[in-house]
């Protein structure tokens, strides 16, 4: 095991390695439940998808392409249906009042993976590592670390979103506040919730400062046994451990629910259906890009660029296979996880990392009343030191340097702020490049543009122009 996955090589050891696996499966866990909520509009049958059916499919393309990371590119990354791409992928079918099958939005992500395919075997994604400045992937990094710490403060609820009390809204609609009006606000300390994150963090945070290995782990676990003395406004328990031996529990999986293959493809041609390809293609382009980045650089891994380099364009090709693999059994875009931050964090450093989390999920299909003890609190607080752990790399930003710093500093906010990493990615891109090729005219510095930026500058414009904020 040591000569395959290079252990001491990369200065780990087994222990390490399953502990910081087990860590990033906990935090990445909420998917097995979260993905087949969305898919299925909650079960409601809205979009023609069956709950189970998505909790199988979840699980198998998130055990069988971790693994695949960890074996074939020895890399500490997990993989799951993504958010945001999954929220897309339903509110299309729902808002096209049936016109548009989940069929057919099935057969739109199995192409934009093979899009992904064929750009990685070209290695033009590839480039993206050569293209992006170095300033630029460090901010990257942080913005994913922000982008982290938020999703657990609002998931936690120790962070509440502010809407329009005079106006009514309609589900799943946006609404502008006024300049005076304030948009995010701190929970209530009355939550059980928010209670139970805070005594996360302390957990956490103490366990860390005292060095013990397996904090992060470890203080999941400690909070959800915390969570099993605490209550719920209606007297229930945070944490339920008689769950587990209640006659209606499953324990063994129902494998003939799996839809394997649904594809539409003499639907293609249905309108609107280029645009549906064009945003998983452009959002799972960033998106990954900034995840497989901003985890290396954690890890360590870029210090030596040619063979993070190497391992990057390698893991790149993995996930572009999980696209269409995730397609072929029945759920949305599957792509690389920014919460696998939580096991490197751990110490995680080659795909022994990801083979753990990988064969988690798989079990987690026999397992997955037991996954389902650990309270959203407990995973929401260790993003949050998670999101402090990677805001270290903001020394490596050039900040001096406003060519580098503008940009970087439009990564780092867009990222958490529009809680989107394509977002932040895209405005950090186009800045650099009408900064650079500014300061080159004025003849004040020599910054190189690589002509990919020049061409992702052109497609991010065509995009937000065309697409809107898709």
């Amino acid at each position: 095991m040591d000569r395959f996955f290079k252990l001491k090589e990369n200065g780990t050891t087994v222990r390490t390695e399953v502990m910081a696996g087990l860590t990033t499966f906990m935090t990445m866990a909420y998917i097995l439940a979260v993905n087949p909520n969305i898919l299925s509009a909650f079960g409601s049958g809205a979009t023609g998808m069956d709950w189970t059916s998505v909790f199988l499919a979840t699980a198998i393309a998130a055990g069988v392409m971790t693994i695949a990371m960890g074996l074939f590119v020895n890399f500490p990354v997990a993989l799951a249906p993504g958010m945001g791409l999954n929220a897309y992928f339903a509110t299309v079918i729902l808002a096209s009042q049936g016109t548009f099958t989940y069929q057919m939005g099935l057969t739109a992500v199995f192409i934009s993976g093979l899009i992904f395919i064929v750009l990685t075997v070209t290695k033009v994604r590839q480039m993206l590592l050569v293209a992006v400045p170095d300033s630029l992937k460090h901010a990257i990094t942080v913005g994913i670390g922000l982008f982290i710490a938020i999703v657990g403060l609002k998931n936690s609820g120790l962070m509440t979103i502010a809407v329009e009390a005079s106006n009514d809204i309609a589900k799943g609609k946006y609404t502008d506040l006024l300049s005076f009006e304030s948009v995010i606000h701190i929970g209530s300390m009355h939550n059980v919730n928010v209670i139970l994150c805070i005594v996360g963090l302390v957990l956490i945070s103490a366990l860390m400062v005292l060095k013990v290995r397996g904090a992060i782990l470890f203080g999941i676990l400690l909070t959800t046994v915390v969570g099993a003395f605490m209550h719920n406004p209606d007297g229930s328990s945070v944490v339920n451990f008689a769950n587990l031996g209640r006659p209606e529990t499953t324990w063994v999986p129902d494998l003939s629910k799996l839809t394997f293959g649904h594809f539409d493809f003499a639907g293609i041609l249905n309108a609107g259906i280029i645009s549906v390809i064009a945003t998983f293609t452009f959002v799972e382009l960033f998106d990954t890009f900034g995840t497989l980045v901003g985890t290396a650089n954690r890890a360590g891994m870029m210090k030596d660029k040619a063979e993070g380099n190497k391992r990057v364009g390698k893991a790149m090709m993995v996930d572009a296979v999980g696209v269409s693999t995730g397609a072929l059994v029945g759920t949305s875009t599957v792509t690389a996880f920014v919460e696998s931050a939580a096991g490197v964090a751990e110490g995680g450093r080659t795909g022994l990392t990801a083979v753990t989390t990988g064969v988690c999920f798989l079990l987690a299909l026999f397992l997955a009343p037991v996954a389902a003890l650990i309270p959203g609190s407990a995973t929401a607080a260790a993003l949050i030191v998670v999101g402090v752990l990677m805001m270290q790399s903001v020394r490596e930003i050039d900040f001096q340097d406003l060519v580098y710093g503008i940009p970087a500093f439009f990564i780092v906010a867009l990222m958490p702020f529009t809680y989107n990493i394509a977002n932040g990615i895209s405005f950090g891109i186009v800045s650099y490049v009408l900064l650079a090729t500014v300061a080159n005219v004025g003849a004040k510095g020599q910054y190189k543009v690589h002509w990919m930026m020049w061409l992702l500058a052109v497609l991010v414009v065509a995009r937000y122009a065309f697409l809107g904020g898709e």
